[in-house]
């Protein structure tokens, strides 16, 4: 999907910034799961999720794109604005952010230690986004994508990162729009690896789980109250046709199961995933039956939970 000096390329970028995150076992989870479960500690980056990468390859991009680009828009739940407000400030550019009403507290003042303008606006993140492209037009700003190829290249290295060490029979890979599943998939061709690859959506947004099932894209209404980073309302039609060649199947997981994962990540490992963050687990145990005694794959796509939902959540509040 990708040529070895396009990831090449991805990585130098990456790593000018950020060293390689760990992957690694713990053995409580091994002993609770009955296999052999790695880890992949996205939750390690400098904006605490594994967006960064792709914004800082992004931003590299338009800076030779778009040389006289001095103030760029877009619209996040939370990750996607730390990557850019990051990269931008790498690239002495302006960045302002259109998150949805009621949005992460923390997620918002993270973004705004960035250095950028967040706005919030509208009910859910497909309203923001519209309110981001229209401000973009109205005040001559570069609208960065949610999913992109130059940010799917980038997110792909810490999955290149993950296969050069370990190929576990199986991947499980959360699901917002779709662009760390279609890095894991580039990474995969690009070492190599076998694994198979297992979406995962929240069960109260499934938008992408409807859509790879019918073969189109599927509008479906966001209820999730944990799993902010999963909250997808319309499937972006190229991270579904990259999922429908290459990923096995698409998972649905409750809040219930995120919470629940979230709170095994923390007693066995001592490590904060925020709701998305904690979903790879919480698919990787609904289907761990199937997975007994194998290798399998998971990622901490991210920590940043504020602090009074996750002490909730640790309480099974």
């Amino acid at each position: 999907m990708f040529s070895r000096d396009a990831i090449d390329a991805a990585r130098r970028v990456v790593y000018a910034a950020m060293p390689p995150t760990p992957q690694q076992r713990w053995p409580q989870l091994d002993r609770n799961f009955g296999a052999q479960l790695w880890v992949k500690h996205e939750n390690h980056t400098p904006t605490g999720a594994f967006k960064v990468r792709g914004g800082l390859t992004y931003f590299e991009g338009l800076r030779r794109r778009e040389p006289k680009c001095t103030a760029v828009i877009s619209a996040t739940r939370g990750n996607h604005g730390q990557s850019v407000g990051f990269a931008a400030l790498r690239h002495d550019m302006a960045a302002t952010i259109v998150a949805p009403l009621g949005n992460s507290v923390e997620k918002n003042a993270a973004m705004r230690a960035l250095g950028v303008d967040v706005i919030e606006h509208g009910q859910d993140f497909q309203e923001s986004r519209e309110h981001a492209v229209w401000l973009a037009g109205q005040r001559g700003l570069h609208m960065v994508p949610s999913f992109h190829e130059d940010l799917v290249r980038g997110v792909a290295t810490y999955w290149v990162e993950f296969f050069e060490v370990i190929q576990p029979d199986v991947v499980f890979v959360p699901i917002g729009l779709g662009s760390g599943i279609c890095a894991c998939a580039a990474a995969r061709a690009h070492v190599g690896a076998k694994s198979r690859i297992v979406g995962v959506v929240s069960a109260h947004a499934t938008t992408y789980r409807q859509s790879f099932e019918a073969g189109r894209v599927i509008e479906a209404p966001v209820t999730t109250v944990l799993a902010d980073g999963l909250a997808c309302r319309i499937a972006e039609p190229q991270a579904l046709e990259i999922m429908r060649r290459e990923v096995d199947d698409v998972i649905a997981v409750s809040d219930t199961e995120v919470g629940a994962a979230m709170r095994t990540l923390f007693s066995c490992t001592h490590n904060v995933a925020e709701g998305a963050g904690a979903a790879a687990l919480a698919g990787a145990w609904q289907q761990r039956e199937r997975w007994r005694g194998r290798c399998v794959g998971v990622t901490i796509t991210g920590g940043n939970v504020d602090s009074a939902l996750f002490a909730q959540t640790l309480i099974g509040a």
